[in-house]
């Protein structure tokens, strides 16, 4: 049996792009707004000398930068100088022509030339001018084909967002995220340094959130059971940036033009906060710990006084922190239980004559960004800020779907299009077996380039508030920097493309055809990228196993890809599983002769926070009081023909391996899995599923 594989096969595609080879664009990503083709090519060696204007910092800064890259990739150390050059046989860094992040480039015979009126478009400029000598793999001298371009940007804003709260990334980690961003021309790094999960930045005036709120023991009964010989109590995982670690990253960014824009979460996702001062929260008893549950808790911030002093008190560390001109105060998914039923919070509202607790978070939201405003800042956050009401001086980041932008743009805020689910890039990229941990659902490469962040909702004024686009990482199911890395690229290069090329010039097309140089060049540099699935090939899947991910789900409520909770070090085993219906159905099975069934199953902690929706979760009733793993036969209503006891495996933290018998059934059958149980924590899930013969005897 055969199913569509996906998998990079770059090469291929490119062959098959109608036009001569000379006609071919040069291998750069994001594509140039204007290329010309020139006559001839330039010999770059180790003798070729890189020249800046005397004095000029920014373009020695930039030159530097490109002789370090031909360096780490090409092996040539070449010479950078101040004195005036004039491009023969020179690479030249120099002030003139277009300004902002906009530049000049001119390769010909004699040399290069890089022209810019700033610093940005120089370091640009010398980028490209890397990408070009850099457009074939291998080290030593290199022929550049003669060619001008005359760069600049479609949007202002073209970020990316990392989640450093639900999974901690070394300050080494962030430097390389950052660096292969301002290699890919992205200005703008969202750090997202606060959640429910855990609080990742130093404040000195309030040590305990980090002290208590960047530290937690992750869920299940595996980590609970790893008992730490120092402390005597279970295990906990997590890290902090110190301020000053955070103010070293910063200037890494500014050194490569990108801003960073840090995330303090507020009024919700607020749990690492609250506990570690209680006095935040608005309900008792307050959460002890930071949370090891995803999705959308409901502890909020209250609205004393004294917590608008401690998040003014916050906000002025990170501003004195972060010099850029955005300060994110998230304002997203602030669910208002505790609210509704605070009696200190209703007296308030009714002190302040605010007649519903929406109104009440846009109060609240409106209160922080007068504080942002009054040091020189402006507020982003997510688009629900625009539900209680904001002043047009707040950005909104959309990021439930357009629709966030639409009403931002039309109400005369600026708006940032970082709409999921397209621009979630912890959504899986192909086929499943090879995929990191994420969620379920399929945003392909061609999905996210050719989403087009300017709505036609808008009319052209409306459209000057789009800012540009950020994608999104956000790591609940990311439990290591390589699984971000592999989940952030290759599509961070089509937001890439679609934040800096003209509108006019995106083709999916010539884009693949220049991905693969790419790709190939920052593999060089150490870049961890995954073999993204693009081109559909054939391959043979087993008659006689499946894993979970080579099954078919039931239903599509919440498909997650899922580690296990143990063992707590190691390998863990990968699930993928519908977390409001753990089924799966194994589509055509071969039945001859089949007579035993071999499972391998396992307990997952539901740590999900998915509010009403967890009553809709219903197991079958078990016939055993440890439940079953029950197969049937042509769909999820047919005959049973398997109930495989799970009582082997109930104390066991980690996957176990089940046995029993199928009656005979002969030729194709689609099967179905279920489990029975009496509750929803922990839940059982499917890793695989072998079709066996009858034991012969002796």
């Amino acid at each position: 049996m055969k199913r569509p594989h996906l998998f990079l096969a770059l090469a291929c595609m490119a062959a098959s792009v109608s036009g001569a080879a000379a006609a071919a664009p040069a291998p750069l990503v994001p594509a140039p707004a204007v290329e010309r083709p020139g006559e001839g090519s330039f010999q770059l060696s180790a003798r070729t000398p890189v020249v800046t204007p005397a004095g000029d910092a920014g373009a020695r800064a930039a030159a530097d930068y490109f002789a370090d890259l031909m360096r780490r990739s090409r092996g040539l150390n070449l010479k950078v100088s101040s004195g005036e050059g004039d491009g023969r046989s020179a690479v030249v860094f120099r002030r003139g022509g277009p300004a902002g992040e906009a530049y000049r480039l001119d390769v010909t015979p004699e040399g290069i030339v890089v022209t810019a009126a700033d610093d940005a478009g120089l370091f640009y400029g010398g980028v490209t001018a890397w990408q070009l000598a850099t457009a074939t793999a291998g080290k030593g001298p290199v022929k550049i084909d003669a060619v001008q371009i005359e760069d600049a940007p479609r949007f202002a804003w073209r970020g990316l967002m990392l989640d450093s709260a639900r999974h901690f990334q070394s300050v080494d980690y962030i430097k390389g995220f950052i660096d292969r961003m301002a290699r890919a021309k992205l200005n703008t790094f969202h750090w997202h340094l606060t959640d429910d999960q855990a609080w990742r930045l130093e404040i000195r005036k309030y040590p305990k959130l980090t002290e208590v709120g960047a530290w937690r023991v992750p869920a299940g009964p595996g980590p609970a059971a790893d008992i730490d010989p120092k402390t005597g109590k279970p295990r906990q995982i997590g890290g902090f940036y110190t301020q000053a670690q955070v103010r070293e990253v910063v200037a890494y960014a500014a050194a490569r033009h990108i801003t960073i824009v840090p995330e303090i979460e507020m009024p919700g996702h607020a749990t690492a906060a609250i506990a570690a001062y209680p006095q935040l929260a608005s309900v008792t008893p307050p959460p002890a710990t930071p949370s090891n549950e995803w999705g959308v808790l409901d502890n909020l911030f209250n609205v004393e006084e004294s917590t608008f002093a401690f998040l003014a008190d916050v906000l002025d560390e990170v501003i004195e922190l972060f010099p850029g001109k955005y300060i994110h105060l998230g304002g997203d998914e602030a669910v208002k239980p505790q609210w509704e039923t605070s009696p200190a919070v209703q007296a308030r509202m009714k002190e302040l004559h605010i007649g519903n607790e929406t109104a009440l978070q846009g109060w609240f939201m409106s209160r922080m960004e007068q504080h942002v405003s009054s040091r020189g800042r402006k507020m982003i956050g997510w688009d629900e800020i625009l539900e209680g009401g904001v002043s047009k001086g707040a950005t909104v980041m959309s990021w439930r779907g357009a629709d966030g932008a639409i009403i931002a743009a039309k109400m005369g805020h600026d708006t940032v299009m970082a709409a999921a689910p397209t621009y979630y890039l912890d959504h899986r990229q192909g086929d499943l077996s090879i995929e990191p941990l994420g969620r379920g659902l399929l945003i392909d490469l061609k999905q996210v380039y050719d989403f087009d962040p300017v709505p036609a909702a808008l009319d052209e004024a409306q459209r000057k508030h789009v800012l540009g686009v950020q994608a999104q990482l956000w790591t609940e199911h990311m439990r290591t920097e390589e699984q971000v890395s592999r989940l952030a690229y290759p599509r961070a290069f089509a937001v890439a493309e679609t934040g800096w090329s003209p509108a006019a010039k995106r083709d999916f097309g010539s884009f693949s055809q220049r991905l693969g140089p790419e790709i190939a060049r920052e593999r060089a540099l150490g870049a961890v990228i995954s073999d993204v699935p693009i081109t559909p090939v054939a391959v043979k899947l087993s008659e006689r196993t499946r894993r979970s991910q080579e099954l078919k789900l039931c239903s599509n409520g919440i498909p997650l890809n899922l580690h296990d909770d143990a063992p707590t070090g190691g390998r863990h085993t990968t699930f993928f599983v519908d977390i409001m219906n753990p089924c799966w159905i194994w589509e055509g099975a071969d039945l001859t002769g089949v007579r035993t069934l071999e499972a391998s199953v396992g307990q997952l902690p539901f740590n999900f926070q998915i509010g009403d929706a967890i009553k809709q979760i219903r197991h079958p009733a078990p016939a055993t009081p440890q439940g079953e793993l029950v197969v049937r036969r042509d769909g999820c209503e047919g005959e049973i023909i398997a109930a495989i006891p799970l009582a082997p495996a109930v104390q066991n933290a980690g996957v176990t391996t089940v046995r029993g018998t199928i009656a005979p059934v002969e030729g194709r059958h689609d099967l179905c899995m279920t489990f029975t149980q009496t509750g929803i924590d922990p839940y059982w899930a499917l890793d695989r599923l072998s079709l066996g013969e009858a034991a012969r005897g002796r």
